[in-house]
């Protein structure tokens, strides 16, 4: 048996390779379209252990899983987090994990930027869909644009690459677009467009995730009017296309669940910080890992459940914008699932 070959197959014979960790469900921001403003946390018993954590994540490097995208909530509040960081990059030195990557909202970069690199970080993807600083609080709730500026400085220093995730949100920051481009590309960022997502209650109901929604097919006409884009090839194992923008040399991405459904490449698994095993971001199926985690299951029988869990692993999600209503809309929040 070639020893390099994938491990984790599912149904419809795509390669299980990348595998998205939420560590935490707390965040320190309370942006609009992820969090309900008044949020229930888990209580710290339903949370995995880091130990646990570290465990389960190498039982799917063995597996074949080969980048590890670690989320939240915000990771970076998680109590002790970098020696989580600092155990699983030993991966990375034998070889056996290719990359480990970060997405987090910037408030805690300039503490935690340079630990990061030293564990083998080597990018991150930060969430920021304003520049402007009374837009950014009422995104977020609670404001702090220039921590998290500072906090992209200092991972900058430290030499981590950048990209930029912006939520485009129509009537708030469609009028910045071209702003946020600019300043991505002197600095050199890349950058990524996502349209919002119907994931959990946020307090105004269906009404206002069509008034937000804003599609990236849109978004890139109104680029198209100032900026040379050129679509390219690239990929980072993740949904997102890419185009290059000719005028400043950065790559700019285009995720588009609602208008392009992407789902025939997915090589992407979910694991929440509870245990959970989303096959899918848009589907409510789910596999219990945090059971043969704490009674006395081998790794191999643990890998049991995983495997299993991934010959259930769907085609595709539902999420569709269409007709005025929010189909496929699931019930919890992106916090819970990782972002």
């Amino acid at each position: 048996m070639d020893a390099t070959a994938p491990k984790l197959i599912d149904p419809f014979a795509r390669a299980i390779e990348y595998l998205r960790v939420s560590v935490t469900d707390r965040c320190d921001l309370r942006c609009v379209y992820c969090m309900a403003e008044h949020m229930t946390f888990l209580p710290k018993k339903e949370l995995l252990t880091l130990e646990e954590l570290d465990r389960l994540c190498s039982i799917f490097i063995s597996l074949g899983v080969k980048k590890l995208r670690i989320t939240g909530g915000e990771p970076l509040v998680r109590r002790e987090v970098m020696t989580f960081f600092r155990s699983i990059g030993r991966h990375l030195d034998t070889g056996a994990l290719e990359e480990l990557t970060l997405t987090s909202n910037g408030t805690l970069l300039r503490r935690h930027a340079e630990a990061l690199a030293a564990a083998g970080v080597k990018r991150i993807n930060v969430s920021l869909d304003t520049l402007d600083a009374a837009k950014f609080a009422e995104v977020t709730r609670w404001g702090r644009l220039g921590q998290v500026l500072d906090g992209l400085d200092a991972a900058a220093d430290a030499g981590l690459r950048i990209k930029i995730n912006c939520v485009a949100l129509k009537g708030f920051n469609d009028v910045e677009v071209h702003q946020i481009v600019e300043w991505c590309g002197a600095r050199g960022y890349d950058l990524t467009f996502i349209e919002v997502m119907p994931m959990g209650e946020i307090g105004e109901g269906d009404a206002a995730r069509l008034d937000q929604y804003w599609s990236v097919k849109d978004l890139r006409a109104e680029l198209e009017t100032r900026w040379r884009l050129e679509d390219i090839p690239f990929r980072t194992g993740g949904p997102a296309r890419y185009v290059r923008n000719e005028d400043t040399g950065m790559k700019i991405g285009f995720i588009t669940p609602l208008t392009h459904n992407f789902c025939e490449s997915c090589n992407r698994v979910r694991l929440t910080c509870t245990g959970e095993l989303f096959m899918c971001l848009g589907q409510e199926d789910r596999a219990d890992l945090r059971t043969p985690l704490r009674d006395g299951s081998s790794d191999e029988e643990v890998a049991d459940a995983i495997r299993a869990a991934i010959a259930r692993k769907p085609k595709g999600h539902d999420f569709d914008y269409s007709r005025q209503s929010v189909a496929g809309r699931m019930s919890r929040h992106m916090s819970h699932t990782g972002g």
